[in-house]
């Protein structure tokens, strides 16, 4: 656990969602982040704790959050609004949430659910569980993918692509694979940057111009 980060459990009906928190204190924006089938809280190619840090330093609380029980879809999505509920209970008006692989379906399926987020970032998501990307309406779209993953090809991400309807992007990268190790850096940024901009976006948005990240 990085400087800066603190472990958490969240309480919930259903037990205890353990998380790893790097809070901006009265940022009104937000970011959790979740990974594959097997759970864990490092992304792909390692790159969760190291967007974390970078999003906290731009005033930005991040929270990574470890499933319950991974590989279970609904389960999962479970303890993904949990979490964007603690993390309105911080204050944080708007997030952003992003899954790898098995969690690219989690968090198309918990960000249609939740009114709290404003944009769903993907990293060589399945497709298997993903009707809801339909509704996702004007939520800010991010999907990334290798195109030699061997594990779920690129196909996944440009056919969720093609069945969004709100304003989209695909970032394809060349031969590279499961968790776009040989792109890390480029990831990294890609993400960085889309997550700040998209929080601006529904910040000013919230308050016709004015970035405070209050809704009105």
């Amino acid at each position: 656990m990085d400087d800066g980060e603190q472990l958490i459990e969240i309480a919930t009906a259903e037990g205890s969602i353990e998380g790893i928190l790097a809070d901006a204190p009265g940022a009104p924006g937000g970011v959790l982040m979740v990974g594959g089938a097997g759970g864990g809280m490092h992304g792909p190619a390692g790159i969760y704790p190291e967007l974390a840090g970078l999003l906290q330093r731009e005033g930005i609380s991040a929270l990574r959050l470890d499933y319950r029980h991974p590989n279970e879809l609904e389960d999962c999505v479970y303890d993904t609004l949990a979490g964007v509920d603690a993390l309105r209970q911080l204050g944080t008006q708007q997030v952003v949430l992003i899954g790898w692989s098995f969690g690219g379906a989690v968090v198309i399926t918990a960000g249609a659910e939740s009114d709290a987020v404003v944009g769903v970032a993907t990293v060589a998501s399945q497709t298997y569980g993903t009707s809801a990307i339909s509704r996702l309406g004007e939520r800010h779209l991010l999907l990334c993918h290798g195109t030699a993953d061997a594990t779920l090809p690129d196909r996944c991400s440009r056919d969720l692509y093609a069945r969004a309807c709100g304003p989209k992007e695909l970032k394809l990268f060349a031969n590279d694979n499961h968790g776009i190790t040989n792109h890390r850096a480029e990831l990294l940024d890609i993400l960085n940057e889309w997550t700040e901009r998209v929080l601006a976006a529904a910040g000013a948005t919230a308050t016709g111009g004015e970035l405070t990240g209050a809704h009105t």
